[in-house]
């Protein structure tokens, strides 16, 4: 099957701990995804869906694409070798709606990638196992927000999850795995914003996990024996808890601490089901995989000045993995990361503006000893480019 789910686990090997990615927007890219309590705009409809009540009266509508760059994941060991660069084009829709009659009630929708990414490797020993991991993924999200009272608001909204994903492993023994295999699954977010005074915002958001239960397809060797057919496999998106401040200076400064909580302990364990009588070449590749990953702490600071017509943001953040060394593998050479980010964007006219962001991703370098890997993953790094146009109507 593809094992989209596989490959989930597999794929972000930078961006954020596992394999979420949190920078869907231009302002997330810019501000290293600390854009929760100062969410504003079309995106907001994703970030932070009550705090689209304090949007301007207008509709709002963004497109962005964002180029994302995986550098080779380097590894010292008994031998030496690196995984394949990667190269990515990922777009991205947001849009918030004006008051919707006499209600207030805002409208709004998102089309993200939430997760994914790929690994690929050429040296027969992690080649093995993991000669390509690839995951795509695609959500569409639609919410609403309604004012609570003058100073607070609540969103809620619906998530759509649409997946695909491939998986392959080969050795000279021989055996060989390819699956392919996709999905459409389901979960929601709430959001609450509250606006004690006028130049500070507190919010609390909260995304669903999104169990993807993946069915495809499956061949499998294994020496003599043989399996062609289907199969399937169930891997979390993880739920995510976000606490946020944002506070602005006369001065049109805006400074913003967030707080992300990822509950990656539902990721226990990688469990491939086949169809038919079980052989050798099922029984080898239907052994569940220990995964025991653990929930992280995530840490994040937002910088915002607007000026006439310019707006320009920065970001930093500390992401921990979830991945505990007894289980690391090389379909995912995850560790602790920094995150830096710089971005900017002009209003053109009153309908049009138009931005830039990057943002630079670099993991610690993490030495792994356990039963099947003793040596050393460094120079993972990840680069998001993200460019993007607004439009107001």
């Amino acid at each position: 099957m593809r094992i989209l789910a596989l490959s989930v686990i597999a794929s972000v090997t930078v961006m954020a701990g596992g394999y979420k990615i949190p920078e869907v927007s231009l302002n997330g890219t810019a501000l290293s995804a600390a854009y929760v309590a100062n969410a504003h705009g079309a995106d907001a409809a994703y970030y932070n869906p009550a705090a689209m009540i304090n949007n301007e009266d207008a509709n709002l509508l963004e497109v962005d694409t964002t180029y994302i760059g995986l550098s080779s994941i380097d590894f010292d060991g008994a031998s030496d070798y690196s995984s394949k660069e990667e190269n990515f084009l990922v777009p991205s829709l947001h849009f918030a709606s004006k008051k919707l009659g006499d209600s207030g009630v805002r409208a709004g929708f998102s089309i993200v990638v939430p997760a994914g990414l790929s690994k690929r490797w050429e040296n027969p020993t992690p080649k093995a196992t993991a000669e390509e991991f690839t995951l795509e993924t695609i959500e569409f999200n639609p919410s609403l927000a309604v004012a609570l009272s003058d100073t607070v608001s609540m969103g809620v909204g619906f998530r759509v999850v649409q997946s695909e994903g491939v998986v392959k492993s080969s050795s000279a023994t021989p055996t060989l795995r390819d699956m392919s295999g996709d999905s459409i699954d389901y979960g929601y977010n709430l959001a609450l914003n509250y606006h004690p005074i006028s130049h500070l915002s507190l919010a609390a958001t909260y995304r669903s996990k999104v169990d993807l239960t993946i069915e495809g397809s499956a061949a499998l060797r294994y020496l003599g024996s043989t399996y062609s057919g289907a199969t399937s496999v169930t891997v979390p998106i993880p739920a995510t808890l976000n606490f946020a401040a944002a506070y602005t200076f006369d001065t049109g400064t805006t400074v913003e601490a967030v707080y992300d909580r990822t509950f990656w302990s539902a990721y226990k364990k990688l469990d491939f089901e086949y169809g038919g009588t079980p052989n050798a070449a099922t029984v080898a590749f239907g052994a569940p995989l220990a995964k025991n990953w653990e929930n992280t702490n995530s840490y994040r600071l937002g910088l915002t000045q607007e000026y006439d017509k310019w707006t320009a943001m920065a970001g930093f953040a500390y992401d921990e993995s979830p991945v505990p060394g007894s289980t690391l593998g090389y379909e995912l050479p995850d560790s602790d990361a920094w995150m830096v980010s710089l971005g900017g964007r002009y209003q053109l006219d009153e309908h049009w503006n138009i931005g830039l962001a990057g943002l630079i991703d670099v993991k610690k370098s993490r030495e792994v000893h356990n039963s099947s890997i003793n040596g050393e993953f460094s120079n993972a790094r990840a680069y998001l480019v993200t460019a993007g146009i607004g439009y107001r109507f």
